[in-house]
């Protein structure tokens, strides 16, 4: 997929159908080990950037990090990603997972990193079951670096690929999902403007019992709300944006 560098607050990282598969995904921040450093972050694909974080394209040596994440039994908990259990369940871990996601036009899939002092990235962030036709996906952002949790970094990756959904996709609609007791990303989404727009009762299950699921959403207008908060959100320059320009 060819991948074109737009001069707006988030860059195109992809142009995905309006077909999209069902089924519902949870968004949280969860823990793993963390390893700050004053080692400079290696910005090569970045799609967008803020000022505590940037999101970039992922790379065939990040199948290491889903791997080690796939495994954590506190991210499968609060996140229970579809996404991580297909990579360790569907392709048994197999390299041929990359090419999948790259291919898959109906989720955007980003890597979070932070501008300084981490060595490694921080989790990621997706838009998935995209349906461009009616303008609207939904959201998850998985923090899994335990020094990252309550710094704002899930806030503002939430932020970054929002305006990309808005900017990029023509997005008018994104959507999200969490267990009850995961408050901390209960708490992020209110903090990017999503709304609980309901709760489907014992939908989540999890640690040998049923859980009530919580619905957030937010629109196009709301989010331009946001922006206008957002000052720092600015256009990457045209040097980095020219690291998405390839196939």
């Amino acid at each position: 997929m060819r991948r074109r560098a737009s001069r707006l607050t988030a860059l195109d990282g992809g142009r995905p159908a309006d077909q999209a598969r069902t089924g519902a995904v949870v968004t949280a921040e969860s823990t793993s080990l963390a390893g700050e450093s004053r080692r400079e972050p290696d910005r090569r694909g970045v799609v967008s950037r803020g000022p505590q974080v940037y999101l970039r394209t992922l790379r065939p040596e990040d199948l290491e990090y889903l791997s080690e994440w796939a495994e954590d039994a506190f991210v499968a908990r609060m996140v229970g990603s579809e996404f991580l259990n297909a990579y360790k369940h569907v392709y048994d871990k197999d390299p041929s997972f990359f090419d999948a996601v790259l291919m898959d036009t109906t989720q955007v899939v980003l890597m979070v990193e932070a501008n300084r002092g981490w060595t490694k990235p921080l989790g990621l962030a997706r838009l998935f079951n995209i349906h461009l036709l009616e303008g609207y996906a939904f959201l998850e952002v998985v923090l899994t670096e335990q020094k990252a949790l309550r710094r704002g970094f899930g806030v503002e990756a939430g932020k970054l690929i929002s305006y990309y959904g808005v900017d990029v996709l023509g997005l008018r609609r994104i959507e999200a999902k969490v267990y009850e007791y995961n408050v901390l990303s209960a708490n992020s989404l209110r903090r990017n403007g999503f709304h609980q727009e309901g709760l489907l009762r014992k939908a989540g299950y999890q640690d040998g019992r049923y859980w009530d699921v919580l619905v957030f959403g937010i629109l196009k207008d709301e989010i331009d709300e946001q922006r206008k908060k957002d000052k720092p959100y600015l256009p990457l320059a045209d040097t980095e944006g020219n690291a998405l320009d390839a196939s």
